[in-house]
C-alpha cells in the first residue's frame, strides 16, 4: 500500500531499484581477466583455491577485506523520509 500521491507498488519499485543498483555496483568492482599469482597490494602468494574460485582475483583475502572496508556505498536514499530529503 502506497500513501500520498504515489501509486500502489511504488515502495517495492524503490526497493527493487536499490537492490539492482547494489548488484550493478558489485559487478563493476569484480575483477576480470587472469588471476594474479601474488597479491597486488602486499605481494603475498594468493592461494590456488582462491584463484580458482574467483577468476581475475588480484588480491589476497586480507588485502581484499581492507579494500572492501573502504568502499563507500551509494549515497542515494530512496526511502523518501523527510529527514533524508533535508540532507
Amino acid at each position: 500500500m502506497a500513501g500520498g500521491w504515489t501509486r500502489d507498488g511504488a515502495v517495492q519499485d524503490q526497493i527493487d531499484d536499490t537492490v539492482k543498483d547494489a548488484v550493478e555496483a558489485a559487478r563493476a568492482r569484480m575483477a576480470r581477466g587472469p588471476s594474479a599469482e601474488f597479491c597486488d597490494d602486499c605481494g603475498e602468494r594468493i592461494p590456488e583455491r582462491r584463484r580458482g574460485a574467483l577468476p581475475g582475483v588480484r588480491t589476497c583475502v586480507a588485502c581484499q577485506t581492507e579494500r572492501d572496508s573502504e568502499v563507500r556505498h551509494s549515497a542515494i536514499n530512496r526511502r523518501g523520509s523527510k529527514d533524508s530529503q533535508l540532507r
